[in-house]
């Protein structure tokens, strides 16, 4: 079990796609952000990735759950989800 499943949203597969990518502890998710997370998890272990699990990575990195997400960052991540997935 690594650090990354005491964060808030990281279950099992959330974790492993972390850990395939090399993001290996809270700090180095924080350090990499939630949207080159995200898109490292894309292209290397799951293509149909969506906005949830983009919503859950950064809620994960500001130790909220998900459906805390401020509107704005909602918006944002939401806008960078449809350049992702395009």
């Amino acid at each position: 079990m690594s650090e990354l499943l005491k964060l808030p949203n990281v279950g099992k597969v959330l974790e492993e796609h972390l850990l395939a990518v090399g993001i290996e502890t809270p700090e180095q998710l924080r350090e990499t952000g939630a949207q080159e997370a995200f898109r490292r998890i894309r292209i290397g272990r799951d293509p149909g990735a969506c906005l949830h699990m983009l919503y859950g990575i950064q809620g994960a990195i500001l130790g909220v759950p998900d459906k805390f997400l401020a509107a704005g960052i909602k918006q944002e991540l939401q806008s960078f989800y449809c350049k992702v997935k395009e």
